[in-house]
């Protein structure tokens, strides 16, 4: 299990050469954990590659808001969008690299993965502390059949600003007036009930180790550590799995072209077959960039993760972004990342 992490990527062959400096660019980006296991596959793919390593500070979305506002990365990352008015104040420009789903996870000794049923009422209900038993009766009701624990719930929640929380929290501020009324939506939350881990790391760390315990963590985390998953009522009624093709049921419908710095969100989606907790990762980098190289290289390797990463998103459960959006993105690059002279970093398609 991976704890909050600098990722520094190095091939084989650099490190077998004791005493040689490696030849080549290092950027940096700092932010979501949402995307981390993607960012390091990609990551490390792209410096065997071309040789060029990835400084990735997996430290949640907030914590990458303020240092590409503070210029100390090349880029950040955030899954709370930022809205065209707050893009505009900061001389930022966003776009969306990959999309996933969040999904509950828990913790109980006899039930399979994804076996538990949960709609949005009961999820929300659960951490606002107003269900406290596994056997209360609005989860007996859902999951007939089930024997369910006595056992009280040990609610796991994030510590630190993070984009899955706004994710989740989009998601209960929907479907739970009480929630909407009581909590809301945001990347930081006064949360009532439970405790916190930091990261998806230490999330899915406390409900791996804690008997009788319900988190939320990116798909690839609760893939990676052999988590129970929690089956989801989506917007339409249906009880769906969390997996990438759900992720992209919800993803179908929006509207990138249409929304001024791709604010979309993608929770409680219409959709049959649609994961209720979908959302997008995105990435800021600065309009007029000082070390317009150093631009270049990043958006570089934002390419050809767009061109070659895609098998080892889906690999991983995420969804990669559709062509017409890259190419939609492309041209952002082109119109509105300049020197500071105002020269053109990325040509247009």
């Amino acid at each position: 299990m991976r704890k909050q992490t600098v990722l520094t990527l190095l091939t084989t062959g650099a490190l077998a050469l004791a005493g040689v400096a490696y030849a080549g660019t290092t950027i940096t980006g700092a932010g979501a954990t949402f995307p981390y296991p993607i960012y390091s596959k990609w990551a490390h793919a792209y410096n065997q590659a071309t040789g060029v390593k990835l400084n990735y500070q997996s430290i949640g979305s907030g914590g990458g808001v303020k240092q590409i506002k503070a210029n100390t990365v090349d880029f950040g990352a955030s899954d709370a969008p930022l809205k065209a008015k707050d893009l505009q104040q900061a001389g930022l420009v966003q776009f969306p690299m990959i999309m996933g789903g969040v999904v509950p996870v828990v913790n109980l000794l006899g039930i399979p993965s994804g076996k538990l049923r949960l709609t949005g009422p009961v999820l929300a209900d659960i951490y606002l502390g107003k269900i406290k038993r596994w056997n209360d009766p609005a989860i007996a009701k859902i999951n007939p059949g089930l024997t369910l624990p006595a056992a009280e719930i040990a609610v796991v929640h994030r510590a630190d600003g993070s984009g899955t929380t706004w994710i989740f929290t989009n998601y209960l501020t929907k479907v739970s007036p009480a929630w909407a009324d009581e909590i809301g939506n945001a990347k930081a939350v006064q949360w009532p009930a439970g405790m916190g881990g930091k990261g998806n790391e230490g999330v899915a760390a406390f409900v791996s180790k804690v008997n009788g315990s319900i988190g939320y963590v990116e798909y690839a985390y609760a893939k990676q550590n052999h988590m129970t998953v929690v089956t989801m009522q989506n917007h339409d009624g249906t009880f769906v799995a969390p997996t990438a093709a759900n992720f992209q049921a919800a993803a179908e419908g929006a509207d990138w072209k249409g929304t001024p710095g791709y604010y979309v969100v993608l929770t409680d989606q219409p959709g049959k077959n649609a994961w209720p907790i979908t959302g997008a990762s995105f990435i800021l980098m600065h309009k007029k960039q000082r070390g317009p190289a150093q631009a270049a290289e990043v958006l570089k390797f934002l390419n050809w993760s767009y061109v070659n990463g895609n098998q080892a998103a889906m690999d991983l459960d995420y969804v990669p972004m559709p062509a017409s959006v890259v190419t939609l993105v492309r041209q952002t690059w082109a119109d509105e990342i300049k020197g500071a002279g105002g020269e053109t970093i990325w040509p247009a398609n």
